[in-house]
Parts: C-alpha cells; structure tokens; sequence
C-alpha cells in the first residue's frame, strides 16, 4: 500500500480512482453529532416539568391505555412488551424504567407501581431482580393524581415512532412531581440532579406561590424545608448552602447514615444510609479500611437485610465508643455522602438550570394551562349537549308532529332535512331527535331531559368564568393541592440536623482535657454546657417555651453523666461528649446525642464521680410502690453507653430522684383523688437489683394512682411539720394524708 503524502488529509480513496472530499470539522459536528446529542438532552436524559423523562412517561402511559389504573396485576413481560409500541428501545431498558418505579424498588417516596415480587433494593447494586416473566405490576392509586385530565385535552398529543398511534407529550401532572420525584440523568455536554422533596410540603410551597407569586426564596424554604430521601438518613442543614441550592439550582449538601447501638450485643445497627451510596460500597471499604489497620475497632461487620428491612451490622471490640467510631466512619466512608444538585429541567423544549422557586413557577403556568384546557373541552361538551337539548325542547310543543313528519318521510336521508325544516332546528339537533328511539317519545323522557337544561346553563356560564379569570384558575388548582395532601402525604423519613450542632472527625485520638464547664439540664431533655468564661458573658438562659432547668452545677469535662429514662433504660456520656455553648443556645438534644429510641425521653440526670453504695436512685410508681436502687448497681465492666432494665416495668414510673444514706430526702405523693402524703425516702429500704418492683408507700383504693411525686416541696408552698395543714395555691385542693386520714395510709 503507498505511502500517504503530506497535504493527503480529508482524501478518500476507493479503488484505482480517487475521490477527493474535504468537509470541515464543524460541519462534522453539526451535521453528524449535533443530532444525536440534542436527542439525548431533549428526548431522553433530562426531565421535563411534569418530572418525567420519556422513558417513564411511555411507560406509565402504556400501562394507562392497557387499563392497569384498576382490576388485577398483569405480568410485567405483557407491559414491556405493549411499550414498545411507543418505545423501541428495547425489553431489557423497559424494564429497567418499570423496575425504578415501583414500590418494591423502594427508590420513590411515592410509587408509580404497585408491584409484587422481586425487584431488588435500589440501596444495593447486587440485590438483583427477577426476570420480567415472573413479576407483576399495575399502576398504583397514586397515579391518578398524574394522568387526571389526558383523556379531556389537558395536554398535546403526538405519533409514536412508526405512526401507527399517539402519545401524550406530557402528563398532566396535578401536582410539582418534577420536585417529589427524585432525577438523574447524564445527557452530552449536561447533566441533570434533581432530589427529592416531601409531597406535603412540596404542595404547601405551591399553594404558598399561587397565592403571592412575589414569594421569596428565603420564605420558600420556610414552608420547604429541606430534601426528603425515601432511604431515610440524616441530612446535615446548613440554611446558606440550602437557600443557595434554592436560588440557583446548584450546590451540594451532605446525608448521614442513621444508626443504634446495641449494648446487649456490643454492636452498631445502621438502619438508614445515604440515598446516593450502596451497601455494597460502604461494607467494601469498610473490609479495605480493616485490611490497612485503620478500624482496630471493628471485629466484623456483616449484611443483615431480610424482609424487616435494611440493617448494616457491625460488631466492636470491648471498650469501644460506638459514638466516636460512626464518626471515624462518617469521614471515611459513604456512610456520610453528599448529594450534588443541579436542577435541570426542559422548558417548552430548552434545558434550563432553575432553582426551586422558578421551577414552582413553571410548574404553575404548565397546570394553569393544562387545567384551562381541561376546562375549555368540558365547556365545549356541555355547550354540544345543551344545544342538542335546546333542539329536543322544540319537540316538545308538538311530539306528534315530529312522529308525522318521520312517518311521512319516504326516504331516510330525507328524514333530518325535514326534521330541521319542521321545527327551525340545526342538523345536529335533527339528528339527535332522530336518533332517539320511539319508547322514548313521551312528554316524561323530554321533560327529564328539560330539566337538564338549566343546570347546563349555570355550568357552562361557570365554566366560562372560570376559563377567563386566572384567580379562580389559582384556586381551582389550590384545592386540587390541598385534596392531594390529605389523601396522599406522608411524614419526613429524612431528619434534619443542624450542621453546626454535629460534631465531626478530626483525626486524633488524643483524650480531651478535662476542663470544667457549667453544666445545665432541663425537663424537656436539653442539655447544655458552658464555659465559665462564656457563663460570666451572658447568665440568662434560653429555654424553649414552658422547659424549665432541674439539674445544674459545675463539672469536669471526664465526669460521666448518668441518664434515666422513661423506657426502662439508662445511658452513659461523659461532660466532654457535649459540644460547648452559649447561655443564648438551646443546647444539646439529649435523646437525639444519645440516639435514643423514639419518643424516649430522659426524666433525670446524674453526675457520677464513683459509682457508691450510699448514693441511692428512688423510682416512685404509679401503683403507689417505691423502690430505692443504690447507684453502684449501675456501675458495668467496659464502656457501655445504655443499660436496659434500668428498673421495674411492672407499674409505670411518675417519678425518679437522688437520695443517700447520709441525707435522706422528703418526697410528696399525689395521687388521682387530688390528695397526697409527705414521706421521707428513708422509709424506703435498698434493693439489690435494679428491676425490683418496690415496697408499697400507700394504699389506693380501687381505680386511684398516684400521678406525681417530687422531692421539690417548694413547687407546692411552704409545708409545715403539721400534716393536716393544707397545700397553699397553685394546688390548694390537695390535702395531706396522715395516720387519721386513712384514704393513703403509709406503712
């Protein structure tokens, strides 16, 4: 073959004859690639404003057409295969779309699928899902709310690939599903990152824009508030990055796994990960970090996912902080994500970046024009038939000449140009009278179908108005929104978490110094503490409405803190594991610090130097039974952070206190006869377990509890020695028991 001469670029050579061609680079590009790129953008990667890709669209409006919104599942083999009608891609990338948005999938906050069989976990990339013969599907209830108005004009229809039928371009959406379902899509040269938002208040910000279109972005993120993942986790809230991503459409923010400690078993449960990371990822370089002798801590770590759902075990060695371990691991896995936004949406064809609020607001002139459309085909019906029952009115002055004229009529195309002579009326009249079958010709069936008529005047004029007046458009799609909500809203699965109130990583694994701070706890659970130095600043406390403090002193950063709940559960922490404060800050959420269970709530905290024999716990019951545990019951062998079994679940407790042997407390019982006793916790002898049901205090007569009991007297007046004295305002109704008075007789 000859060699190739310089100056030969762009000739083609075939055969004995040459062909030169030369063809400029950016017609190249123009010509061959600029086609297929601008399909990929339009036609495939990015969503548009109804929050579908065409993909989904075909899919889910195939599965309309085939009458899936009711009856029985069908195989999704018999789905697949009548997409294809409008998608040619193929079976395998069907079914692909049709997995993702089902609820099995569990990929969606709402689903568009109810489906029964296997079809994978969308937090696992091995969790493979059954052939497409074996499954079954049909459209959930939820997708009434996005093809509400398709059969009445609310939207453009177009041919499918072959011509051979139509599709929808979009679906009429009656909600801003392009912000409640989750979109990623990688198009040429752009790209699309769209997460989710919780439906309840994706609806409250729409209502909120179409009442003032001049809301702003920082009162948009009043109402919504934050991404909800349908996985859970814990999303770090930063309001400048959110009200960033808000404005513009871009930016990141950063989802953190949610997990529990297990002290029975010395071991930590994640139940929720990152919406953006898999199981299979985080257990992979969890083995690479172990493998390197960077987690010493962990000595296994294993998938525990069945049909309860997902549960990432890992197993600790003695002496563990399970707290400081997660946050070695939130630094050097994916248990700790972020999640990059880059909301890109095709308007009326054209991608654009838009923050959240010019999203609403698209999303809002799309439903207004798709409900006017909806409106005006409605109107035009009801205009059709009023007019066909203006023509059957005029049969009414004479039935029996219309019956003539039929009868007299020799031809049957001559009977509606004789109908429409006889009585004025159009050819559409004619031929609605003609068609009326000859039972029906009596004064009774015209009469019911004139009574139509004025009610089809006040709708079409209604109507009308309506169509004409975009406000009342505003409030027609408001109260679609607010029956959306009541019908389909859930709570947030994802929890919000001031970024500034989590603590992080730093690489050491240095003790704290053991500084003093101040260190205040309240009834609602906060704890806080403060610097001496910052205390001296600012001695005003913020507590949240109706808190008040119980417990305050000055401690040392290593003193451990013992906390009683009202689960039956005590938990460990030390000073130094609480972030510092300011007098002007709420604090530390205890429950939350100490990943409490749901709805526990810590009744008493207390500062432990040495776990002694004289240093008591009370538990007052409501059975009228007290038991008095000496705190070195609590003391255990390795660093645990919760014990259950703190005490007796026989009877639910209504107090706990300190007491010792040196100084014993007085305590006042009330019970639910408004009547109580002042009792000293000397009465009361130590118990050698923790969950020992107590000795009786008083005795109640049947359907009588106690229902408070304290050792802060001074909340009730200024008791004095002689306990027939009454308790002074606020509670001057309740009086004090003594060996007279036998309601409540103390043994």
């Amino acid at each position: 073959m000859p060699k190739r001469k310089s100056g030969d670029a762009g000739r083609v050579s075939s055969g004995p004859a040459a062909v030169v061609t030369q063809q400029p680079i950016t017609d190249t590009i123009e010509k061959n690639f600029m086609p297929y790129a601008m399909s990929v953008i339009v036609a495939r990667a990015i969503p548009e404003i109804d929050g579908f890709k065409p993909a989904h669209r075909k899919l889910l409006y195939t599965m309309y057409t085939m009458g899936l919104m009711t009856g029985p599942r069908t195989k999704c083999a018999n789905v697949v295969g009548q997409t294809m009608h409008l998608n040619p891609h193929g079976g395998d990338a069907i079914y692909d779309t049709l997995v993702r948005l089902t609820r099995g999938n569990e990929s969606l906050l709402h689903p568009f699928i109810d489906s029964k069989g296997s079809f994978g976990k969308h937090y696992s990339s091995d969790m493979a899902y059954a052939a497409q013969r074996y499954t079954e599907c049909k459209l959930d209830p939820f997708c009434a709310e996005i093809f509400a108005g398709i059969s009445e004009d609310a939207v453009d229809f177009i041919p499918n690939y072959d011509n051979t039928t139509t599709e929808p371009t979009l679906l009429p959406t009656t909600f801003p599903n392009i912000l409640v379902t989750p979109s990623v899509g990688i198009a040429v040269g752009m790209a699309s990152s769209i997460c989710p938002f919780n439906l309840a208040e994706t609806c409250d910000a729409a209502i909120q824009m179409l009442y003032d279109p001049d809301t702003t972005t920082e009162q948009l993120l009043d109402i919504l508030r934050a991404p909800d993942f349908p996985c859970g986790g814990i999303l770090l809230y930063d309001r400048e990055q959110m009200s960033e991503i808000y404005r513009t459409g871009r930016g990141s923010f950063r989802v953190r796994a949610k997990y529990r400690y297990d002290p029975k078993e010395n071991c930590i449960d994640i139940l929720e990960i990152p919406y953006s990371t898999s199981i299979e990822l985080i257990l992979k370089r969890i083995s690479d970090l172990v493998k390197e002798n960077k987690l010493r801590e962990i000595s296994d770590f294993r998938d525990e996912i069945d049909l309860s759902g997902f549960k990432l075990t890992l197993d600790l060695r003695r002496g563990t902080d399970p707290d400081k371990l997660m946050l070695k691991l939130f630094k050097l896995t994916t248990l700790e994500d972020s999640f990059d936004c880059n909301f890109n949406v095709l308007i009326d064809g054209s991608p654009k970046v838009l923050g959240v609020r010019a999203i609403l607001e698209e999303w809002i002139r799309f439903r207004i024009g798709c409900v006017r459309r909806q409106l005006t085909f409605q109107l035009q019906k009801k205009t059709e038939r009023l007019h066909l029952l203006i023509g059957l009115g005029k049969i009414l002055l004479d039935i029996d000449k219309a019956i003539k004229i039929i009868r007299e009529t020799k031809l049957d195309r001559d009977v509606v140009p004789n109908l429409m002579k006889g009585f004025d009326i159009d050819q559409p009249q004619a031929e609605f009278v003609a068609d009326i079958r000859l039972r029906n010709i009596n004064r009774e069936y015209i009469m019911k179908q004139m009574q139509n008529i004025d009610d089809l005047k006040k709708e079409t004029s209604e109507l009308s108005d309506k169509i004409g007046d975009e406000k009342k458009l505003r409030r027609h799609i408001i109260a679609e929104l607010k029956e959306i909500k009541k019908k389909y809203s859930k709570p947030r699965l994802t929890q919000i978490m001031y970024a500034e109130d989590v603590e992080f990583y730093d690489g050491s694994d240095d003790e704290p110094e053991d500084t003093s701070a101040n260190v205040f706890f309240t009834a609602e659970g906060y704890l806080k503490s403060i610097s001496a130095a910052s205390l001296r600043m600012n001695a005003e406390q913020k507590l949240k409405d109706g808190d008040r403090i119980i417990w305050s002193g000055e401690l040392s950063g290593s003193t451990e803190l013992l906390f009683i709940t009202d689960r039956q559960q005590a938990y460990k922490a030390k000073v130094s594991d609480f972030s510092g404060c300011k007098a002007s800050d709420m604090g530390d959420y205890v429950p939350a610090k100490l990943s409490m269970d749901d709805g526990e709530k810590a009744l008493l905290m207390i500062p432990v130097k040495k776990y002694a024999d004289d240093i008591c716990l009370v538990y007052i019951f409501e059975n009228g039974k007290g038991a008095r545990i000496p705190l070195s019951a609590y003391e255990t062998k390795g660093n645990r952070r919760r014990l259950t079994g703190a005490y007796s679940g026989v009877s639910p407790l209504i107090g706990v206190m300190t007491d010792s042997d040196a100084e014993p407390k007085d305590m006042i019982l009330i019970a639910s006869n408004s009547r109580g006793a002042v009792i000293s916790s000397a009465l009361l002898p130590k118990m050698s377990t923790r969950t020992s049901a107590g000795n009786k205090l008083v005795n109640l007569k049947a359907g009588q509890t106690l229902t408070e009991a304290s050792d802060d007297l001074s909340r009730f007046g200024d008791l004095k020695a002689n306990r027939r004295d009454r308790i002074p305002a606020p509670l001057s109704k309740i009086a004090l028991l003594d060996a007279e008075m036998s309601q409540m007789k103390i043994e």
